[in-house]
């Protein structure tokens, strides 16, 4: 009775479309309450979650995020992958998931990079005679790079609950990051020929290194956090207060676009944000206990295994229930609850726990961008004032160049490894 109270209130709020902070906290309430258990385990269960060292490091990306993308950081980067892109047929769609490769190694987040890029790519490519429902789609297809590539939330949050290295995730999801840039360029590329969209003029080999020198600080930003975690200078919980540091002195000292002002908004705007998301990871371990509590994950776990213990026919089980969950609810929610049962089973039929963290971030990722809910459709068909249908059937190509990206990721597993090994040992 208390399990399927649990569940009918849970999908009941989600499909009303409450907030799943609310969806996971009052099922968890509802069925604590009707199981007789002491209420005080709601703020203990919920703390605990939350009393992570790891997850230091999410208000510190946050916040160099922020003032990173405060410091005109994206109008710089786009100008460079325009300068690098623009003389190719459909080159703004290349520049547009260029923006994203480079953006989303500052802000770590698919729904930030979509609406940032967004704001300025949709409006240039619609003046240049691409469709608008064109320009959302790629946006938002290219926004799963962002987590890709570190530093990563999603791998900071995989990380801290399983005590994965978060180095060895960062360096791990670089050649998928490049594969997925790859295939959507590839993907703007052709729909471009069919489509007869522009091409502009070579720039010039001034105008590129002027704009490469004006995107490099951001670039840097990727590198001295990879390496520096990777190289052993500092931890990733170091590493954030290193990126916030680094993060203000260009903002203040080289592209000078921040202000006194606006450094206090963005340290406002980090802390709510940060603040939800601790929230969310502390509640949503509230609901993760109470399914252990019924042993749901290890009913889930002895039900997939029945049907097969084959590896390959594992991974496609395993990559279709995260595709599913991904589209419907929130990442990091889908991380505190489903990851370490998952990863359980992905282990025992011998998958590299690091290899099948990059699978899992990758797989919510797309399902970010997968209808019918898929969150960064929305924020880019609000964007480019497009309704989401068009959105969707403009977004197709970009999905199955995705999930081609995510086989090739799923099977190959070098394509994971074969850095963290390199640079880290195995």
């Amino acid at each position: 009775m208390e399990t399927l109270g649990l569940f009918a209130i849970f999908f009941g709020l989600l499909v009303l479309g409450a907030p799943i902070i609310v969806c996971l906290g009052l099922s968890s309430a509802f069925y604590i309450f009707m199981a007789g258990v002491p209420m005080a385990v709601v703020p203990q269960k919920v703390f605990s979650g939350m009393d992570s060292f790891v997850l230091l490091t999410l208000p510190g990306f946050i916040l160099a995020g922020g003032l990173m993308n405060g410091g005109d950081i994206t109008r710089r980067i786009i100008d460079f992958s325009n300068s690098l892109f623009g003389n190719i047929r459909g080159g703004l769609g290349f520049a547009n998931v260029g923006g994203s490769l480079i953006f989303g190694g500052i802000s770590g987040t698919a729904v930030a990079d979509t609406a940032s890029i967004g704001s300025v790519m949709i409006p240039g490519m619609a003046r240049n005679g691409y469709d608008k429902p064109f320009a959302a789609a790629v946006t938002a297809a290219s926004s799963t790079i962002g987590p890709i590539i570190p530093p990563s939330l999603p791998m900071i949050i995989a990380g801290s609950l399983t005590g994965i290295s978060i180095g060895r995730m960062f360096l791990a999801g670089a050649i998928p990051g490049l594969l997925l840039a790859a295939g959507m360029m590839l993907t703007c590329y052709l729909i471009a020929l069919k489509k007869g969209y522009p091409r502009h003029g070579w720039v010039g080999f001034p105008k590129l290194f002027h704009d490469f020198k004006s995107a490099l600080w951001a670039i840097l930003l990727t590198f001295i956090i990879l390496f520096g975690i990777t190289g052993g200078v500092f931890t990733p919980t170091e590493a954030s207060m290193v990126a916030v540091l680094y993060a203000l002195v260009v903002g203040l000292f080289v592209y000078k676009g921040l202000t006194p002002r606006s450094i206090v908004e963005l340290i406002f705007d980090a802390a709510k944000l940060s603040a939800s998301l601790m929230l969310l990871i502390g509640v949503s371990n509230l609901f993760g206990w109470v399914l252990t509590s019924e042993r749901i994950p290890q009913a889930i776990a002895s039900y997939i295994l029945s049907i097969t213990e084959n590896k390959f026919l594992i991974l496609l089980i395993l990559n279709l229930l995260l595709l599913i969950v991904g589209t419907f609810m929130e990442t990091i929610a889908a991380l505190v609850i489903l990851f370490p049962t998952l990863l359980a089973i992905a282990v025992g039929v011998d998958v590299d726990p690091v290899h099948f963290g990059i699978i899992a971030v990758l797989n919510l990722m797309i399902g970010l961008t997968t209808p019918p809910m898929g969150i960064c459709l929305f924020v880019a068909s609000s964007i480019s004032k497009v309704p989401v249908m068009e959105v969707v059937r403009a977004i197709i190509p970009f999905l199955i160049c995705n999930l081609c990206v995510l086989l090739l990721v799923t099977y190959l597993p070098f394509l994971s490894l074969w850095l963290p090994n390199l640079i880290m040992g195995e």
